[in-house]
């Protein structure tokens, strides 16, 4: 009875003095929905719109103010040997790639290195202006003419290069086996205290051995030294480029480097790429370490037994400073030519304004090291190539000293992520990803008509051919490039399989320019 008396006055005061139930019920509801919509917009968000949340759209991706100047978008860079070459490559990738830009691409991975360059190395010439190229920086040994008929007159021309004995140390390393000269000497110091003991200029890949930055150039890296030589160097390079980088002062390039093309902060940040794992070597008594390029023994043609008998016995890289210098004089065309550019690069500067140069520097590592925290695995330490999950950004390995890579953070958003792998894409990879854009395959046959496709093969580039027939011994019938099939001429390449001489290939080389 109790229990009645009590629910009516419940019901009298809910009903009576707070309203009726139905309007409980309705309000109960409402704020369910409320809550539901809330929620939903909030996952809503979350999924559709990462790209207003990713570090590379804060304010801090521009970097200072840089006027109302237009972003360069046709640029040309010669990519030089052992001077962090593979780093500036990358830059122009990602931001060529964001852009949607055209890239003057090599049938293999160089263009034509060590012959000078020829337009009709680039993929996809068919001509002066035909087609027009935005970015050019892949491996070539400079030919101005020549890339004069692949990029348009405003292009932007410029380069890098380093100290001639630290480029020499780090060029024996790599190229040991690959350069008759270096091959013959225990090491380095052994090969400075004679070169001409090791060094014959008509074998093959010996270029790496001596001038390597004069020969990249386009000029004779043998010639005999001497001041009018030097001064003539140096004007056609001044001529042909407008910016010449510093490796070893890599970070204030970079600052320079932004201004002079008018691009963002972030499109000169960048992580080291092909970074090789530290060694050791107690011989001649000094600890010795270098850095190397990842692509470089394939595409010079260091083969799978070579690798492995350098893996085996490191090279010899330890110097006194007695053979430092005869190594300066040895490679004195490079030194004249550093000493030249380093003032000049000194010079910009000081124009540019030490206390602005400081502040954008520190600016800019700050930056590195803000989306190395965001992008990376372990706050951007590299890792081994095997301890890399997604293969597809794996280092290549040369097979001489452990190549280390990236791994990129966990649980990016999807605009995030992309940006942060492009950072770290090793070249090779990313070379074929553009081509693979730039240059999509032909759509399958079954999209033709059954009459039009029976007994026809499509080929890469989009050519039909007729298949092997097993019934008449055909084969084949592929278009050429330059002169050669396109299967030769991807073999050349990527010089795997490349057997033939130096004077051979400048013969042919003579014969297509004719």
């Amino acid at each position: 009875m109790l229990f009645r008396r009590r629910a009516r006055m419940l019901r009298w005061l809910v009903c009576g003095r707070l309203g009726p139930v139905w309007m409980w019920k309705a309000l109960l509801l409402f704020v369910a929905i409320a809550f539901a919509g809330q929620l939903l917009g909030v996952i809503f968000n979350k999924s559709v719109q990462p790209s207003t949340r990713s570090i590379f759209s804060s304010p801090d991706a521009q970097g200072p103010s840089l006027g109302s100047c237009q972003p360069h978008t046709h640029i040309m860079f010669l990519k030089t040997h052992k001077t962090a070459s593979s780093t500036v490559l990358n830059m122009l990738y990602r931001f060529g790639e964001e852009r949607d830009l055209h890239f003057a691409l090599p049938l293999g991975y160089q263009l034509g290195y060590p012959l000078p360059f020829n337009a009709h190395r680039v993929k996809g010439y068919r001509g002066p202006r035909v087609v027009e190229f935005h970015l050019m920086g892949n491996h070539m040994r400079f030919n101005k003419p020549e890339v004069e008929k692949v990029m348009p007159a405003d292009t932007f021309y410029f380069s890098i290069i380093r100290d001639p004995v630290a480029l020499a140390e780090s060029s024996f390393a790599y190229y040991k086996e690959v350069a008759p000269a270096f091959r013959k000497a225990k090491g380095l110091g052994d090969f400075a205290d004679d070169p001409r003991k090791y060094y014959d200029p008509r074998l093959r890949n010996n270029h790496y051995a001596r001038n390597l930055l004069w020969f990249d150039f386009g000029m004779d890296h043998n010639a005999n030294y001497s001041v009018a030589l030097v001064q003539h160097g140096e004007a056609m390079v001044r001529q042909a480029f407008k910016l010449i980088l510093v490796s070893e002062y890599f970070d204030q390039s970079m600052i320079l480097l932004r201004h002079a093309l008018c691009w963002p902060l972030d499109a000169v940040v960048s992580f080291s790429l092909n970074a090789r794992q530290q060694k050791t070597s107690s011989m001649g008594g000094m600890s010795v370490s270098w850095v190397g390029k990842a692509a470089a023994a394939a595409a010079a043609g260091v083969g799978v037994r070579s690798a492995r008998l350098q893996a085996k016995m490191l090279p010899n890289l330890s110097l006194t400073e007695e053979q430092r210098e005869k190594l300066r004089e040895w490679n004195a065309l490079d030194w004249s030519l550093y000493k030249a550019f380093n003032k000049t690069f000194w010079e910009e500067i000081a124009r540019f304004g030490h206390a602005r140069m400081e502040q954008e520097v520190g600016l800019l590592r700050m930056r590195r090291d803000e989306l190395a925290r965001v992008c990376l695995r372990d706050g951007g330490k590299p890792v081994e190539a095997h301890r890399i999950r997604d293969k597809a950004i794996r280092p290549f390995q040369s097979g001489l000293v452990k190549i280390l890579g990236y791994e990129l953070q966990p649980g990016l958003d999807n605009a995030t992520r992309t940006a942060c792998l492009r950072m770290i894409r090793p070249e090779i990879q990313y070379k074929d990803l553009l081509d693979a854009k730039q240059f999509p395959r032909a759509p399958p046959l079954q999209a033709l008509p059954a009459h039009q496709a029976q007994g026809m093969l499509m080929i890469a580039g989009g050519s039909l051919v007729r298949p092997d027939s097993s019934r008449t011994g055909e084969r084949p019938v592929v278009p050429e490039v330059g002169g050669r099939t396109a299967e030769e001429g991807d073999r050349d390449w990527n010089r795997n399989i490349l057997k033939r001489n130096n004077q051979t290939l400048i013969q042919e080389e003579k014969e297509r320019l004719r």
